[in-house]
């Protein structure tokens, strides 16, 4: 009777434990899932502002159509890794979008009355202050990437992990070029 007490307290005790690490898998997994969210809504209203400042600049850069399509271009492809997921694909996307409005900045300097335009300064400061929240949303999701990834390779919560088809998520990692800012101080010097 006794042996059999011992076995069933065993048998709860791990199955206990092993519920828990299941749910603790699932917590870190919807903290990825959270933090990938928090850096889509923030993409989504960049990629609303860009056709914007487009816009605004189409009014005074008569000459500069390339320029212009670039930026579109590259929100299209941003806007495509975004929706496929792929963290590879977004983190080269956004190289092209950061040298898309490098550039666009850099023409804007041509044109004084484009610089001096409330919606074109309004916009540039909007665009720039999603750019900032992005690079601090990613570190975010970046952290709870790499709990979650910590998580299914120790043991035992591997076991779990392994059972519970749980995946490792992908950093979002830039090269180091994509990480620095557009400089928009050498893209308006004269």
């Amino acid at each position: 009777m006794t042996a059999l007490l011992i076995l069933l307290f065993l048998v709860v005790a791990v199955g206990g434990y092993l519920i828990g690490v299941y749910n603790g898998l699932v917590r870190v997994r919807a903290a990825v899932k959270l933090a990938w969210s928090n850096i889509d809504v923030l993409l989504v209203q960049r990629h609303d502002e860009l056709p914007k400042l487009v816009e605004v600049c189409k009014q005074y850069m008569q000459y500069e159509a390339g320029t212009l399509e670039r930026v579109m271009r590259a929100r299209a492809g941003v806007e495509a890794a975004r929706s496929s997921g792929s963290m590879s694909s977004l983190g080269s996307a956004e190289r092209e979008l950061r040298a898309g409005l490098g550039g666009l900045y850099a023409v804007a300097e041509q044109y004084p009355d484009l610089k001096a335009s409330e919606p074109f300064r309004h916009l540039q400061q909007r665009i720039s202050g999603l750019e900032t929240a992005i690079a601090d949303r990613r570190e975010v999701y970046n952290e709870a990437v790499n709990t979650n990834n910590v998580r299914i390779d120790a043991f035992p919560d591997l076991l779990v992990a392994r059972l519970g088809s749980f995946p490792p998520a992908q950093l979002l990692q830039f090269q180091a070029e994509d990480k620095a800012d557009v400089d928009l101080k050498a893209a308006f010097s004269g």
